[in-house]
């Protein structure tokens, strides 16, 4: 089974559009680094997304030697956000990240990298929920004042539900 490292921000923007369940019923693991999970996950959801079969993945030291160079390297990156990178790269793992330097960071490092819109198609291809669904779940989403996903992308695909549904 593929394997997903996710950041943060993709596993908060799915449970802002009511995907999570979606995403864990599809074809992937998703994994986070030990050190995320602690920090941003446990006490927010945490309990509820290691049911739905989230992993919890501890680094190990060249893991997180690893962890440590990217963050130096990147000061922009979050410690976690540089565990994530780390534990993607040296378990040949893909990695779902909403944040733009990690997004960079993955793909000057060869690293396969996916965001919530991509998510978003293979939700809808595996059709783990209804077209009104996605429309309704995509627009609570980018109606939130932290919502960083591309306006261009998100209008295209709310026009293509919308067309859907007609």
């Amino acid at each position: 089974m593929r394997i997903l490292v996710s950041d943060t921000s993709v596993l908060v923007d799915l449970e802002r559009g009511s995907f999570l369940e979606a995403s864990f019923r599809l074809p992937l693991q998703f994994a986070v680094p030990d050190l995320l999970y602690e920090r941003e996950l446990k006490g927010y959801g945490g309990e509820q997304l290691i049911r739905l079969g989230l992993f919890v993945e501890e680094l190990n030291g060249d893991e997180i030697t690893q962890a440590v160079g990217y963050r130096q390297r990147n000061p922009s990156l979050s410690v976690p956000d540089s565990f994530a990178i780390a534990l993607a790269k040296t378990r040949a793992w893909a990695l779902l990240a909403g944040d733009g330097a990690l997004r960079q960071l993955a793909n000057d490092e060869d690293i396969e990298c996916h965001g919530v819109l991509w998510l978003l198609d293979e939700i809808e291809r595996a059709a783990t929920v209804t077209i009104a669904e996605l429309q309704n779940g995509l627009t609570a989403i980018s109606e939130h004042p932290r919502c960083r996903l591309p306006k261009v992308e998100v209008r295209h695909r709310l026009t293509s539900y919308a067309d859907r549904l007609g």
